[in-house]
């Protein structure tokens, strides 16, 4: 595979192979590609990454985040699940931070067809429904939409 001509690249403590690791056993058609002491280069779903052991210098933060777009309720709970396992810290609004410190957007695609709802009404019941929640409930936006 040729590279990407964008690749993004993530700036670990340490641990950037064991992450990497981590990441691809998460997604269909995800592998790691290639990994030194020092990069780790990764696909997750067809999306190349490159991770660096890069020491203490510079810390992740919320600024970088992985977005999700997934199929449904169950698809949310699994990856919600696996990402916050052995240390991770959920945010808000479909947000949280792993073990190893990257932060993700775990979002059903309901979410987005919801919230661009043409009726504002509409739209913005989503909206204020999200800004309640942790991760994300489906039925609880469909709910929202619907009574709006």
């Amino acid at each position: 595979m040729q590279p990407q001509k964008i690749t993004p690249f993530i700036w670990f403590e340490k641990g950037a192979e064991k992450a990497a690791e981590f990441y691809v056993s998460l997604f269909p058609d995800s592998r790691v590609v290639q990994s030194t002491p020092m990069v780790t280069t990764f696909e997750l779903a067809g999306v190349q990454f490159m991770a660096l052991n890069g020491g203490p210098a510079f810390k992740l933060n919320e600024s970088f985040s992985v977005f999700i777009s997934c199929e449904d309720q169950k698809e949310v709970d699994s990856l919600w699940a696996a990402l916050l396992a052995g240390g991770g810290t959920p945010s808000q609004c479909g947000w949280l931070k792993d073990r190893f410190g990257l932060s993700w957007q775990v979002v059903p695609k309901v979410f987005m067809k919801l919230a661009s709802d043409p009726n504002p009404k509409k739209a913005q019941a989503v909206m204020a429904a999200m800004m309640e929640m942790v991760k994300f409930d489906v039925a609880a936006l469909e709910k929202a939409h619907r009574e709006a």
